[in-house]
């Protein structure tokens, strides 16, 4: 029988089957994932074969082919990856300038991973209720920087329903991805999307200014309208997993499109003479803050390091 895995907590998988049940299995034997070192197998949005028994545990034997799917450098083990979801339609960062602050760093890096497994990704930017006219300013000058790039922006306040039935609209009958720091209101905004999932909050540090985790599981919850929204536990970075220096130059839309310019094909965009990245930097046709978390992402691959982006 099929099924489809909606939260993992840690050896025992909630599914729902083909047939509408709510039930919970765990993997047959040693069943490994194959194609990629991963430290959970089967993931959040996976679609497996299931065999039970009456009264007996449910086994997954099989996982059908995936789409996408997203990962991030596992915390423990840093030669492992994380995966995060599978089967993805679109990504939403859920960020804020204030309360806590989400830095351009953090931005970089996740729309960099959506980038790299061909996932669509917006930006919402919210608690706007509770930004001062520096706050407000600031939030334009980052939209402009990332619809310029080619990536939908979003000032939202979790609060107002106005700002949410944008949000509802983008994501009937989609599998909808929500990711962002600890604190930013991923969850707030979700029970207000979806009153029944009753997804816990809780204030950020008012003394360190970040969220305080809440999520700690991955979770598919249905949407009224159709389709799934995936909650993910506050991630504080995202790493240059599984990509070379010169890929990553390919996960900056701009600086991937003026790269066609240099003179070397395997230009790093640093100090080559005639690089086109650098003189359109020059230009400020490429934003000065996304290239330099362009260098830090190469800095971190080329020392074999994870930096957290917080």
């Amino acid at each position: 029988m099929k099924a489809l895995v909606v939260k993992n907590t840690g050896n025992w998988y909630h599914l729902k089957t083909e047939d509408g049940r709510l039930i919970e299995a765990k993997l047959k034997g040693n069943f490994r994932l194959k194609g990629i070192k991963s430290t959970n197998p089967v993931a959040v949005g996976d679609n497996v074969l299931i065999e039970e028994s009456p009264g007996a545990t449910a086994f997954i034997y099989e996982i059908e082919d995936r789409k996408n799917y997203l990962v991030r450098r596992s915390s423990n083990l840093s030669k492992q990856s994380h995966v995060i979801a599978a089967n993805i339609d679109q990504a939403f960062l859920i960020a804020t300038v204030n309360y806590p602050a989400t830095t351009t760093a953090f931005i970089d890096r996740f729309l960099t991973t959506t980038e790299a497994y061909r996932i669509p990704a917006s930006v919402f930017f919210n608690k706007t209720d509770r930004y001062s006219a520096e706050d407000r300013e600031y939030a334009n000058a980052l939209i402009h920087l990332y619809q310029t790039v080619g990536y939908p922006c979003y000032l939202i306040s979790a609060s107002k329903d106005k700002d949410l039935s944008v949000m509802q609209n983008l994501l009937k009958g989609k599998i909808t991805l929500f990711s962002g720091h600890s604190g930013v209101g991923k969850s707030t905004i979700i029970n207000r999307l979806i009153p029944a999932a009753r997804q816990k909050t809780q204030e950020i540090s008012e003394y360190h200014n970040k969220g305080m985790h809440t999520t700690t599981f991955s979770e598919m919850i249905e949407l009224p309208a159709g389709g799934y929204l995936i909650d993910t536990p506050g991630i504080k970075g995202f790493g240059a997993f599984d990509m070379d220096g010169v890929e990553i130059s390919h996960y900056f839309p701009e600086i991937f499109r003026f790269s066609h310019d240099c003179k070397f094909n395997n230009c790093s965009h640093r100090k080559e003479p005639e690089c086109a990245v650098l003189e359109a930097v020059h230009a400020h046709y490429i934003g000065e803050s996304r290239y330099r978390n362009y260098l830090s992402m190469l800095d971190d691959e080329s020392e074999g390091k994870y930096r957290e982006a917080d």
